[in-house]
C-alpha cells in the first residue's frame, strides 16, 4: 500500500478522496504540479516588476474596492490583511474531517498553476494535512460566491501565524504549534491571500464529505428497506425487471436489480400472499429510491468536476501571457447540487418513516407496535414519532438555500449562491437520514422475528444476525434511547464498497 497520494494534473474522484481519508495517506506534489506552480509565480513576478497597470486582487483593492490602486511595496501587507479582515467566521465549529478534505482540495486547486502562489505556500499546506495540525474554522460566514472567502481565510490563517489549530487532540494557537513543528510563518506575495481566500473548498468539503456518505445510505435505504419488505410479508412483483425496462431509469432499474437478487432464496418473499397489493412506500421503493440514486449520480458528477478545477480569481496564464478576472469563485454549480442531494436525502427518509408506521400499524399478522403484551408495553410506538419529527425536519432542511441572494460589497458583488449554507445544512440531512433508517432497521429486525420459523434470504439473515450482535429482541418495554443509538453505530460502522 502507497503512503502517499501525489497531487497532480491527473483525474482525481471522490473515491479517491475517500481511499487518502481512511488510509491516511500523506499528500506530496508531482513533479509536474511542483513545475506548474514555480512557472505560474516567476510569471507573475516577472509581470509585477514591468507592469504598473492595475490587476484586480494583485495590485488593487477587493471586492468594491477593486479601483483602489496599491503600491508594490504594499502588497504582501495587502495579502495579510485581507486574510485577517476576512477571518470573522462564527457558528459551530467545522468538523475536523471536513476541514482536513478542504486543506486538500485547496492544494489540489493550487496545483495547477493558475493561481500565482509561491512553492512553499501549497506545501505548508501540505505540511498542515500530513501532520494533522487542523485549522479552527466556522460553518458560518460564507454566502457561496466570492469563494468561501471567510471559512478559507480561517483554514489558511495558520500560514501567517494567525488564529488556531487542532492538534494533538488541543485547540491551541497556530503560532505555537508553528514554533513547535519548526515551521516559519509564511511571508505572502502579491495575489496569494486572494488565491487562497478564494475558491469553492468550504463547499466541495462538505459535498464531497456529504456525497461519500449519501452513497453509503442510500445502499442502506436499500438493504434495510429490503428487511422491511420481508417483515411486512410484502410481495416481489413490483421489482420484476419488465415494469422497470418499460420505464428505464438508471437508478429504478439498479434498486430493483438489488432487491432481486438480495432477496433471492427467501421463504417469505416466495410464499402465497393473501394480499394483492403493497402500500406504496414498499411497492414503490424502486422508483423513490431510484430517483434519489440519480440525483446522487448527477450531484457526484458535478463535485467531481468542482474538486479537478481552479476557482480562485483572477486566473494566471503564463503560457498565453495573460490574466483574466473573472468568477470561477461562484458556488452556482455546488449550490444547485447540494439542495438537489438535500432533496434527494429527504426522500429517502420521508419513504423509510412510512415503511416503519406501516409495521407498526398492526398489519398483515405483526402485533401493534410490534411487541407482546400491547397495552401494557409500549413497544416501538414512540420510535415512529422520533423518526416522523426527524423526517419533518429534513423536510424543512430540504428548502432550497439557492434560491436566495443578497446583495454585498456594495454592489459589486450582486448574485450569490448561498452554497454554503445549502452545504451545512445538507449535512444535517445525511446525519438525519443515518437515524431514520436505524429506526426503520430496529423496526424491521423486530417484525422479522414474528415470521418465524420462515426465514429471509441468506444475505437478509446474515445482516440481520450482524445487528442482533448490537442490539437484542425487545421482549418487554425498554430505554429505547440506547437501541437507537446502538443501531447508528452499527450503521456508521457497517462498510461498502462505492466502486460497485
Amino acid at each position: 500500500m502507497e503512503e502517499f497520494h501525489y497531487i497532480s494534473s491527473e483525474v482525481f474522484t471522490i473515491s479517491k478522496l475517500q481511499e487518502i481519508i481512511v488510509e491516511n495517506k500523506k499528500i506530496q506534489l508531482s513533479e509536474e504540479a511542483s513545475a506548474n506552480i514555480e512557472k505560474c509565480r516567476e510569471y507573475l513576478d516577472k509581470k509585477m516588476a514591468s507592469q504598473e497597470t492595475p490587476i484586480y486582487g494583485i495590485n488593487t483593492g477587493f471586492g468594491s474596492l477593486c479601483d483602489v490602486k496599491i503600491s508594490n511595496e504594499n502588497l504582501s501587507k495587502l495579502q495579510e490583511n485581507l486574510m485577517k479582515s476576512h477571518a470573522c467566521g462564527t457558528g459551530e465549529l467545522v468538523p475536523e474531517e471536513i476541514v482536513k478534505i478542504m486543506l486538500l482540495l485547496k492544494v489540489q486547486s493550487l496545483s495547477y498553476g493558475n493561481s500565482g502562489v509561491q512553492l512553499e505556500t501549497v506545501q505548508r499546506l501540505m505540511d498542515f494535512f500530513n501532520h494533522d495540525v487542523l485549522p479552527v474554522v466556522y460553518n458560518q460566514g460564507s454566502l457561496g460566491a466570492s469563494g468561501d472567502l471567510s471559512p478559507l481565510a480561517h483554514l489558511t490563517l495558520p500560514l501567517i501565524g494567525e488564529g488556531e489549530v487542532f492538534y494533538e487532540g488541543f485547540r491551541q494557537p497556530a503560532s505555537k504549534v508553528l514554533d513547535k513543528m519548526g515551521w516559519k510563518v509564511i511571508s505572502l506575495k502579491s495575489k496569494e491571500g486572494l488565491a487562497l481566500l478564494n475558491g469553492t473548498q468550504f463547499m466541495s468539503a462538505y459535498g464531497c464529505y456529504i456525497m461519500l456518505k449519501a452513497k453509503k445510505y442510500s445502499y442502506l435505504a436499500d438493504l434495510i428497506g429490503a428487511v422491511s419488505l420481508e417483515a411486512f410479508d410484502g410481495r416481489i412483483e413490483p421489482f420484476n425487471e419488465l415494469i422497470h425496462l418499460v420505464r428505464p431509469h438508471k437508478g429504478q432499474i439498479r434498486t430493483a436489480e438489488f432487491f432481486t437478487e438480495v432477496l433471492e432464496g427467501s421463504e417469505l418473499i416466495s410464499r402465497t400472499k393473501a394480499h394483492v397489493q403493497d402500500p406504496y412506500s414498499f411497492r414503490c421503493i424502486p422508483q423513490v429510491h431510484g430517483a434519489s440514486k440519480d440525483a446522487i449520480d448527477y450531484v457526484d458528477k458535478v463535485f467531481k468536476t468542482e474538486i479537478n478545477s481552479v476557482t480562485d480569481n483572477p486566473n494566471v496564464f503564463h503560457n498565453e501571457d495573460i490574466i483574466v478576472s473573472g468568477g470561477n469563485f461562484h458556488g452556482q454549480p455546488l449550490a444547485l447540487a447540494l439542495d438537489f442531494l438535500g432533496i434527494a436525502l429527504a426522500e429517502l427518509g420521508s419513504i423509510s418513516e412510512r415503511r416503519t408506521y406501516q409495521l407498526i400499524s398492526g398489519l398483515r399478522g405483526l402485533p401493534p407496535f410490534l411487541v407482546k403484551d400491547p397495552g401494557l408495553n409500549s413497544g416501538f410506538m414512540i420510535p415512529q414519532y422520533t423518526a416522523a419529527s426527524i423526517v419533518s425536519q429534513n423536510k424543512q432542511l430540504a428548502t432550497p438555500s439557492s434560491v436566495d441572494s443578497i446583495v454585498s460589497s456594495n454592489g459589486q458583488e450582486d448574485h450569490v449562491s448561498m452554497g454554503a449554507n445549502g452545504a451545512t445544512k445538507t449535512l444535517r440531512i445525511i446525519d438525519n437520514l443515518e437515524r431514520i433508517l436505524a429506526i426503520e432497521l430496529m423496526n424491521a429486525a423486530q417484525a422479522l422475528e414474528f415470521r418465524r420459523p420462515a426465514k429471509s434470504s441468506e444475505f437478509i439473515e446474515s445482516f440481520v444476525k450482524s445487528y442482533r450482535e448490537e442490539v437484542s429482541f425487545v421482549e418487554t418495554d425498554r430505554v429505547m434511547h440506547y437501541d437507537i443509538m446502538k443501531t447508528i453505530g452499527f450503521l456508521d460502522s457497517f462498510q461498502i464498497d462505492l466502486e460497485n
